[in-house]
């Protein structure tokens, strides 16, 4: 049994990317990188970033904070 994935794929894998781009009606450059992205990770899932995460503060800390600073 085929997916839907596998059916578009069948389809698509012979276009070019102006082909492809006017049967999507998505820009060429979309295509461009989507297609890069699948040939150098296998994947088109979006990959975390570099760079220092985001420090969470969770809801009781703010709360805290906010109580703190109405006091001074």
């Amino acid at each position: 049994m085929q997916t839907a994935s596998t059916n578009i794929c069948e389809r698509l894998c012979s276009k070019s990317i102006h082909e492809i781009s006017l049967l999507l009606n998505i820009p060429q450059s979309t295509v461009s990188g989507i297609l890069t992205k699948w040939k150098k990770l296998g994947t088109t899932a979006t990959q975390p970033q570099s760079g220092r995460p985001l420090k969470m503060i969770d809801r009781s800390q703010r709360m805290l904070k906010r109580t703190v600073r109405r006091s001074c």
